[in-house]
């Protein structure tokens, strides 16, 4: 029978298969110690993903969970421009799921296999966490540490007026692959299909990591954000704390063909993919000089860049209008927002 000691343990031995010179030692103490170095800064950044308001139990594979619990912290630390390094992860634990039983174990194997197999992807290491039972849903806390050349975060206060907006990849695939879940799709790993791409792209997000931290390295971004909350309300952060405003171009915006299978209309396949949030593609701002050395950064990672707009002075008269839609030109305030855990 398996015990909460025996469950940690089996973590332990997964994650010491991992080893890394910053790293004096992980787990099993009170805490884990590592090595600094002169000339690097440190970031830190935790998620937390709670059954029943990111994830249902019902539709997500254990595997394609614990990758995701992962790889939403490894895109904020991409956000960033740094590179991953070190992960904890803490676990409450529903009593339903009685850790001993071998169908709870079965779950929590495919689950570590998820989590274990994107942190070798990217060399991260698991260097502790924790585990506690609850009352109520699964509940997973994520954290990763990361490493970046000392004065380079690309943090979202940097956008200059006369930017360009830039976004890899496109939006709206996991907005559209939730609706599907919610009208009864499910999951057929063994099939290719544009639903099953919606999916994965909700369930088993890509984390632009390698993208991330090379943009990090070569000092190109002024600033960065993951899209997580939705494009609007992401670059609405952007040019809150840039004391800027933005405008995208409605044809530049490059919307996944997934949305396709849950819109037809053009307006509202526009408004599900900048609202919809949880892409996890990375949004920077740069001068339109370097363009040439982003579509090279990004093609050298397997990516497409797509500028979508620029950044424009904020206007003190509408200080709620600061991301707008430029269409046939015509240029609106965009009132679309993203996910709010706690909305009004």
């Amino acid at each position: 029978m398996q015990s909460e000691f025996d469950f940690i343990k089996r973590i332990r031995d997964q994650a010491a298969k991992s080893q890394t010179p910053d790293l004096v030692f992980g787990i099993g103490d009170d805490a884990a110690i590592l090595r600094e170095r002169e000339g690097r800064e440190t970031l830190v950044t935790v998620d937390l993903l709670v059954e029943d308001v990111d994830f249902k139990l019902e539709y997500a594979p254990p595997h394609w969970l614990g990758h995701k619990a992962l790889a939403v912290s490894l895109s904020d630390i991409a956000a960033m421009g740094g590179e991953p390094k070190f992960s904890l992860l803490t676990l409450g634990i529903p009593t339903r799921f009685q850790i001993s039983n071998p169908k709870s174990q079965i779950f929590f194997e495919e689950f570590s296999a998820g989590y274990f197999a994107l942190a070798e992807k990217h060399a991260v290491t698991l260097i502790g966490g924790d585990l506690s039972s609850t009352p109520g849903g699964l509940t997973i806390d994520s954290v990763v540490i990361g490493h970046c050349q000392a004065g380079k975060a690309v943090r979202r206060g940097g956008a200059k007026i006369g930017d360009a907006i830039y976004l890899t990849g496109s939006i709206g695939a996991s907005a559209a692959g939730l609706k599907l879940l919610s009208e009864g799709v499910r999951v057929n790993e063994n099939e290719e299909s544009l639903a099953q791409s919606a999916l994965r792209a909700h369930l088993r997000p890509e984390p632009r990591a390698e993208f991330g931290r090379r943009i990090g390295e070569s000092g190109l971004a002024h600033s960065m954000i993951d899209v997580s909350d939705g494009l609007v309300q992401d670059l609405a952060h952007i040019c809150e704390e840039s004391s800027a405003a933005a405008i995208i171009e409605f044809d530049s915006v490059p919307i996944a063909g997934e949305v396709s299978l849950v819109c037809n209309e053009p307006e509202k396949a526009f408004e599900l993919a900048v609202g919809g949030g949880e892409d996890f593609e990375l949004m920077l701002t740069a001068d339109k000089d370097d363009e040439a050395r982003l579509v090279e950064t990004a093609a050298a990672c397997d990516l497409p860049l797509t500028r979508i707009g620029e950044i424009v002075p904020a206007n003190p008269g509408r200080p709620s209008s600061v991301v707008l839609l430029s269409r046939n030109g015509v240029v609106n305030p965009l009132s679309i927002r993203g996910f709010d855990h706690f909305p009004v």
